[in-house]
């Protein structure tokens, strides 16, 4: 089957995107029909079957996502269906000024106020949005395709990996993993590109909970077990008599057994300037969790600007660095290196993890020990009670995000390749499918009383 059309933005960039948006998604809309079904732009390769050695059961038919025709990039940085914060009492000079939205020049046009079109209004289940956060509201991730998704990757956590013991289950199934990636994917062409980046996401947080957080996670030693586990990853390439010893203790525990496998899948997906990008991005985001880490063996809360340094290492930077090779093309090595796409990657990568900090921030005051989030820091750095510090981060989040804009429209102005713009896309798709995991994600994450 062809590859669909891409999907209609779900991020507005600002305005100068526009100048390039119709004909550049025009065109790689019109090349990706030249190709198969999961080739796109990179030569129409079929994907892998699964690893040597591994056994994934009868393949099943990939589900194709509702066709949606191509539209521009719309001209305003905020959507007429951007959500709207909600009356609500002032309850201190930070409430007010979050619910007054951005000020300063150039901001006029980024009001959180509501405006005279309908707002959406998000279902029941999507959960209650961060009242005056900035975000764009998204379609529901398609059914099917969510139905598909999670029947495969508990297939590959239980069969393949062995990833999680039964008494995890309900913890697995709560994760809505999915949903997640197909909301963060809309252009994925097939279910097998979406298995790419869920493979790759249920790996990264089984290191995360067994290795750093509260599936015997602990900071002590956190360095080896990084380092051993990267081997999965990146592999070791040393002399004859210790190589299979390596070999084995990539089956030693779940974390190193789902990097090893996810990894396999990529790769043979991938290519190889992407595959490396993807290693990189996993190296920072292992050195992120030893700064963490060795607050943590101190007793320590850094200062904000420290603490936001370690969120740029670790986040959510290995997600949207693969959109490409999840939506079947490739941004070519010399393009990603850019430094303002990297600007712009960081960006966005650092928003969608704060986001994950404010939806996160209940759940986590009630897990032993102290956790540290941006509220946390900010209230113990600068004295701020839980609810200012809160509402700070709210606006620490916002500017992010709108730097993030201004900055992808200033590239995609400034290099008008159909691959980056659709990269850019992609970027977008995935922050905005990122917000709407975490709100609707009710199992997981509730709002503190603030509001």
């Amino acid at each position: 089957m062809p590859v669909p059309e891409l999907p209609p933005p779900q991020s507005s960039l600002p305005e100068a995107v526009t100048r390039f948006g119709a004909t550049v998604l025009g065109a790689v809309a019109a090349r990706a029909h030249d190709t198969d079904a999961v080739g796109g732009p990179t030569g129409g390769r079929p994907l892998p079957g699964p690893p040597a050695g591994l056994s994934f059961g009868p393949p099943a038919t990939a589900v194709p996502p509702t066709a949606v025709p191509p539209t521009a990039l719309p001209p305003t940085a905020l959507p007429p269906t951007a959500v709207p914060v909600t009356d609500a009492p002032g309850q201190g000079v930070g409430l007010e000024r979050l619910l007054r939205g951005p000020h300063g020049l150039g901001t006029a046009g980024l009001r959180l106020t509501p405006r005279e079109e309908r707002p959406v209004t998000p279902a029941p289940r999507e959960g209650r949005p961060i009242p005056g956060l900035y975000h764009h509201p998204v379609p529901e991730p398609d059914e099917a395709r969510v139905d598909e998704v999670s029947r495969r990757i508990k297939a590959w956590a239980l069969d393949e990996v062995s990833l999680y013991p039964e008494e995890w289950e309900e913890q697995f199934d709560g994760f809505s993993v999915g949903r997640y990636m197909v909301g963060c994917h809309p252009d994925a062409p097939t279910v097998d590109h979406l298995m790419l980046a869920t493979r790759l996401m249920v790996a990264e947080n089984a290191v995360d909970d067994c290795y750093c957080e509260d599936h015997g996670g602990s900071p002590i030693g956190l360095g080896e077990r990084l380092l051993l586990a990267h081997t999965a990853l990146d592999p070791l390439y040393t002399v004859r008599e210790y190589q299979p010893e390596w070999a084995d203790s990539l089956h030693a525990d779940a974390p190193r057994r789902a990097y090893r496998s996810a990894m396999d899948y990529f790769v043979r997906a991938a290519g190889p300037s992407q595959a490396d990008r993807l290693r990189h991005d996993m190296a920072r985001l292992h050195l992120g969790y030893l700064a963490e880490a060795s607050w943590a063996q101190q007793d320590q809360v850094p200062e904000v600007w420290e603490y936001l340094a370690m969120r740029q290492f670790n986040n959510f930077r290995p997600c949207p660095t693969i959109t490409d090779t999840v939506g079947g093309y490739e941004l070519p090595a010399d393009l990603h290196a850019r430094p303002d796409m990297q600007k712009v990657i960081a960006l966005a990568s650092n928003a969608t993890t704060i986001v994950n900090d404010l939806y996160s921030y209940t759940k986590e005051l009630d897990a032993p020990g102290r956790h540290l989030n941006l509220p946390v820091v900010i209230a113990e750095r600068e004295g701020l009670s839980d609810q200012d510090a809160y509402l700070k981060s709210v606006e620490v989040h916002n500017e992010l995000m709108h730097d993030f804009e201004t900055e992808a429209a200033a590239l995609a102005a400034a290099c008008p390749v159909p691959a980056v713009q659709r990269f850019l896309r992609g970027v977008a798709a995935w922050v905005d499918g990122n917000h709407h995991w975490h709100q609707s994600n009710t199992y997981r994450y509730s709002l503190p009383d603030f509001w």
